[in-house]
């Protein structure tokens, strides 16, 4: 489905209801908003991971602004339409409260998005993502897992995004991002629609000098991040980072031996921890 928001139309997908007909009265069920990573993939990515929490939910999936099957012109490709898109999104479909989970560059969108309009959600999942890019960190572990090939191209690629880095990229990093012994993770991108120009445009300008500590620390709503502690491109210290930053009204969670998104590497681990403050009422 797609809903126009102004100057873009943004595409959606829905699992479960909004009303739980098994209740007396119909009972309203909670909202999960689901942000996909990237930027330029679509929310494929983040199924059939997140399926499995319909039975208590209704579930949302997004493409981003330029992403996937949804719209939008370059020069609006950047976190504050990112974020107020997601307000439209919800003031125009009568949304209230939502939980909103966000993974990687769909995180930083989720956090943008909390800080800017503080009353828009009722909670905030925050996965493999960062608040401000640490790029010797990611060189870092890139080296460890990939050795001197892998740390080069990642230190070429996000220095100086292009298609042809971009490329290369893909070839040598991406298949770190996940847990060797759990192959199947990595095949997130084998349907997904990619949108290349999305992510060089945003890694070449805003994500560079990024820096939203400061921001965070106004987030008032209850939030979860977490985090695999073999996480190539967005390391422990950025979850760490963020968790410090919003203070007493975030929790940290990372899993060992998990990479880039603990769903696709320890689904079931991360749907305790998730199920968890979920059911939880602060």
């Amino acid at each position: 489905m797609l809903i126009d928001v102004g100057s873009a139309r943004i595409f959606f997908d829905v699992v479960g209801e909004s009303l739980d007909a098994n209740t007396p009265k119909m009972e309203q069920r909670p909202t999960l908003i689901l942000l996909h990573g990237g930027p330029g993939y679509d929310h494929s990515t983040l199924r059939p991971y997140f399926d499995r929490y319909s039975n208590t939910h209704q579930l949302i999936y997004l493409d981003h602004r330029g992403c996937g099957r949804s719209t939008g012109t370059k020069e609006t490709w950047h976190l504050d339409q990112w974020a107020d898109d997601l307000a439209l999104f919800c003031k125009k479909l009568g949304i209230h409260s939502p939980v909103v989970f966000g993974q990687s560059f769909g995180g930083m969108v989720a956090m943008h998005f909390a800080a800017r309009h503080p009353s828009g959600l009722s909670k905030l999942i925050l996965s493999s993502t960062a608040a401000q890019f640490r790029l010797d960190e990611t060189v870092k572990i890139m080296r460890k897992l990939g050795g001197k090939r892998a740390a080069e191209v990642s230190h070429q690629f996000f220095s100086n995004p292009s298609q042809d880095a971009y490329d290369t990229y893909g070839e040598v990093c991406l298949p770190l991002y996940s847990n060797p012994n759990a192959p199947e993770a990595n095949a997130f991108r084998e349907r997904a629609i990619e949108r290349p120009e999305v992510a060089i445009h945003f890694f070449a300008g805003e994500m560079a000098s990024m820096d939203m500590r400061a921001e965070i620390a106004n987030i008032t709503c209850p939030t979860l991040v977490i985090g695999g502690t073999l996480d190539p491109v967005t390391p422990t210290l950025c979850s760490k980072v963020i968790a410090d930053s919003i203070g007493e009204n975030a929790c940290l969670h990372m899993f060992e031996g998990s990479g880039h998104g603990p769903h696709r590497d320890d689904p079931d681990g991360a749907e305790k921890v998730m199920r968890h403050f979920l059911a939880n009422r602060t």
